[in-house]
């Protein structure tokens, strides 16, 4: 059933429209409720999230939340990046493909329901990446700042991570945790508002 909340992205959308409508019908054939999350639609299988549409400048996509759990006897799951490590995408630049693949789209929907009901969960890596030396000296600083930062969610933790070991020289490494260590200290992650 279609959520009149979800319906103004679908108005709203600017490019893949047919795209979007077509893996909408799809999804919501397949026994999903409808939902807007993350300014996107979403949808749940009690209260979980299966998959979610999104549109890029190159693409539109279904987004598997737990993607990497899922077979993919076709092949077509995309892992965005590197750092990516439970969601997969299926990517469309035209309504052909998708009319194409429905059957195989539907395919994977109730495997990712299946693997829901399953309650199987991704693995996740703890932070697989070492922390800089930098960081590391600030932790051993203060305890507070070390509670603060073993309180935020692995992702949130990587984010930080990442964005330290990203810095080539250990003077910028160093600018970056001074800059961070206030969120850290608020709960935050780099990215959010």
């Amino acid at each position: 059933m279609t959520n009149p909340k979800v319906d103004i992205f679908f108005i709203k959308a600017k490019k893949w429209q047919k795209e979007l409508a077509k893996l909408r019908m799809i999804i919501l054939d397949c026994g999903l409720t409808e939902e807007l999350k993350w300014g996107q639609p979403c949808y749940t299988f009690q209260k979980s999230n299966i998959v979610l549409i999104h549109g890029f400048k190159e693409y539109c996509a279904l987004l598997f939340f737990k993607g990497a759990l899922l077979k993919d006897a076709n092949g077509i799951l995309i892992q965005q990046t590197e750092n990516v490590q439970a969601a997969r995408q299926i990517r469309f630049t035209n309504v052909r493909e998708i009319v194409e693949m429905e059957p195989i789209l539907k395919a994977y929907i109730y495997e990712a329901i299946e693997v829901e009901k399953a309650g199987l969960k991704v693995n996740f890596k703890q932070n697989p990446e070492p922390i800089p030396e930098e960081f590391q000296n600030k932790l051993g600083e203060s305890p507070a700042l070390k509670t603060a930062f073993e309180a935020l969610t692995p992702g949130r933790q990587r984010g930080y991570i990442l964005y330290f070991s990203g810095a080539k020289q250990s003077k910028t490494r160093e600018s970056r945790v001074e800059k961070c260590m206030r969120r850290i200290l608020n709960g935050k992650g780099l990215d959010d508002q």
